[in-house]
């Protein structure tokens, strides 16, 4: 299957927020606990939350199928924070995630940003580490009273020729 990225746009936060659960809820359980993928579900954003962190700048990186339905996304923040990376559980495995870091980097780059930085899930980190991120410390921390880990990770743009600051 063919696959395009794309800005966010008006109309995707409700598929975005499905989107995020339907990760969650089918990749979860292969690191977390039942308990910890409730948790982090309950703790997931819903859909006004998409079009207000647009609206302050975030910008949301899109993986759309043929019919231009959203199946996987990416949202980086002005501060070069990766706060999202989700795919749908019927289009993982196929280099999606990958294609999204690098558009994240790629405009990172463009726009100056010259660390991003994020916390990676247990099952995300070897895209994030594929992607060139380095893991810097395990991180424990609570949702609703319940442990849960998560990975800090980095990764430094080197500046180029084709970035505005160069």
């Amino acid at each position: 299957m063919a696959y395009s990225i794309r800005s966010f746009e008006e109309g995707d936060a409700e598929a975005l927020a499905l989107l995020g659960r339907a990760a969650i809820g089918a990749i979860g359980p292969d690191a977390y606990s039942e308990e910890q993928v409730d948790a982090w579900l309950s703790n997931l954003a819903g859909p006004e939350v998409y079009q207000a962190q647009a609206d302050a700048g975030t910008q949301i990186f899109i993986a759309t199928d043929e019919e231009d339905e959203p199946v996987a996304y990416a949202m980086l923040e002005p501060s070069g924070h990766l706060d999202h990376l989700y795919c749908h559980p019927d289009h993982t495995e196929e280099g999606i995630a990958s294609s999204l870091l690098e558009t994240a980097a790629l405009y990172a780059k463009y726009h100056g940003i010259t660390h991003l930085f994020t916390e990676a899930s247990e099952v995300a980190k070897p895209a994030f580490e594929s992607a060139g991120y380095t893991a810097m410390k395990k991180r424990t921390f609570e949702i609703e009273g319940v442990e849960i880990t998560n990975w800090a990770m980095v990764r430094t743009i080197e500046p180029g020729a084709d970035s505005k600051s160069a």
